[in-house]
């Protein structure tokens, strides 16, 4: 089978690709899944580039999604044909967060899903949405989850709230999805008035071009009549962190996801204090939680919005556009 694997330290110039034997049977408990699908995230971005270590070797990719090709004793749960999709904590079945890192993640602390096939424990999976291609399957695992937890599992996300997301990656255009689909009010922002445009079409009610407005969490507290958001999907980090603040409404809730503007800075406390706002950092969730968005997903019929596919063998051209910036909504890969 063909598999990507990196070497260190890390750098697009160090995924290869290679030919390995086929894993085999699946024991107890466990799995054998083709895998044909795989998409993108910044964590993904963070491995390959070596700004996380990880050993020599690794194969890489968090999101994995396929179809079962063998199921080994004591499996109930799923059968040969069964359309399934990877778990980012594959040992975090329910309930609050076991893990403060990402030794178990597939693709850091453990091999991922760029390669064709893999055997692991059955509670590394769920069931796919039905419908759904690989592709879109495999958008779920990361982005999907990560922004159905902030909004719904931490945020009790209810219609008539205002949720504000920032730029266009996956986690955002989900989160501006979902919201849509629980009845809620959504303001986006982005530094592209065509990608304004886009995400109005997708249903955000207002948006704000954050190069041509900096002060954008003023503009977010104009917009909800003085009020703020009930909820911020705050994927930049440090250096969109105090206008989220601004943005917040007095006892909202921001969930801090992303460290796209780096991994620490200063923080308005006294202006967070006087919001007597609730900042939550996470990283996505739970297997249960993946079931319940799942079946949420299933009965709206809500489908990801997937920007481009790239082959396996594309891998680094792959995250060379994601570098660009020019994706809206997720970058796949499909093989």
């Amino acid at each position: 089978m063909n598999v990507i694997t990196l070497s260190q330290p890390g750098g697009l110039d160090k995924l290869t690709i290679i030919n390995r034997p086929d894993p085999g049977e699946p024991g107890p408990g466990e799995l054998r899944v083709r895998i044909h699908a795989s998409s993108l995230n910044f964590h993904d971005y963070a491995v390959v580039a070596g700004a996380i270590p990880t050993e020599d070797g690794r194969i890489p990719m968090a999101d994995g999604a396929g179809v079962v090709e063998a199921v080994g004793a004591n499996v109930s749960e799923f059968r040969v044909g069964d359309h399934v999709v990877s778990t980012f904590f594959p040992n975090w079945e329910d309930g609050p967060a076991p893990i403060d890192n990402f030794s178990t993640t597939p693709g850091d602390g453990i091999d991922g899903y760029a390669r064709e096939r893999v055997v692991g424990p059955a509670h590394g999976f769920t069931h796919a949405p039905d419908g759904f291609s690989h592709a879109e399957a495999a958008t779920l695992t990361t982005a999907g989850l990560t922004a159905w937890r902030a909004l719904v599992v931490n945020g009790g996300l209810k219609a008539g709230d205002t949720v504000l997301t920032l730029g266009t990656g996956g986690v955002s255009i989900f989160a501006l999805q979902f919201a849509k689909m629980m009845g809620a009010t959504v303001i986006s922002t982005s530094s592209s008035d065509e990608k304004l445009e886009r995400l109005t079409a997708l249903g955000a009610d207002h948006t704000i071009n954050y190069k041509t407005t900096p002060a954008w969490g003023q503009k977010v507290r104009e917009l909800t009549g003085g009020q703020g958001a009930d909820h911020v999907i705050e994927v930049g980090g440090p250096g969109t962190l105090p206008e989220s603040i601004d943005a917040v409404r007095i006892g909202g809730h921001i969930s801090l996801i992303g460290v796209l503007t780096g991994r620490e800075g200063q923080v308005p406390t006294a202006r967070l204090m006087a919001k007597q706002a609730r900042l939550q950092g996470l990283i996505v969730g739970s297997r249960a939680q993946q079931k319940e968005m799942i079946r949420a997903i299933e009965a709206n019929r809500l489908h990801p919005v997937i920007d481009r596919s790239f082959a396996l063998k594309d891998i680094a051209d792959a995250f060379r556009y994601e570098e660009s910036g020019k994706h809206f909504g997720k970058i796949c890969l499909a093989f």
